[in-house]
């Protein structure tokens, strides 16, 4: 479960500035990444309008602070660049990133005990089904593209 937590927390937030799901050589603004995000999940999941318009507002204010701790997660990747950093300065910089992993995975679940104020399990289940679905399809467009995870330069 822990896995799949830190899985899902993962995709959400490194497909932020993605290229989007269909085939096109534009960016998305946020705001339309989020309305494909959320009509794909939508569909997917067999949402109602009513619990797509209750569900939808918390999904991306938790999305939102996700993306805020992984931001502090890849500041800290970017200042261990240093080639001066010490090894205690790696060893903070290890330690602070393992604390907002933990963060992160306890901000998810307590969303999750918001999410069933708002939806049976069925469909949060679903959701999260779909939102792999839907990474999964963002990444196969951009591996098409030829512009998938490339190596080191």
């Amino acid at each position: 479960m822990k896995k799949l937590i830190i899985l899902l927390f993962l995709f959400s937030v490194s497909v932020s500035h993605a290229w989007g799901v269909e085939d096109n050589d534009q960016r998305l603004t946020p705001d339309e990444f989020k309305a494909k995000q959320q009509a794909f999940i939508t569909e997917d999941a067999g949402l109602t309008n009513e619990e797509a318009n209750a569900f939808f507002p918390v999904y991306f204010e938790l999305q939102d602070k996700k993306r805020d701790l992984n931001d502090r997660v890849w500041k800290l990747f970017r200042k261990g660049k240093d080639p001066k950093t010490t090894e205690a300065q790696y060893d903070e910089i290890i330690s602070k990133i393992y604390d907002l992993r933990i963060a992160s995975d306890k901000l998810e679940k307590s969303y999750f005990q918001r999410f069933k104020g708002i939806l049976p399990f069925r469909k949060i289940y679903l959701i999260q089904r779909a939102e792999m679905r839907f990474h999964r399809e963002l990444l196969k467009g951009m591996n098409r593209k030829g512009e998938g995870p490339k190596g080191k330069d």
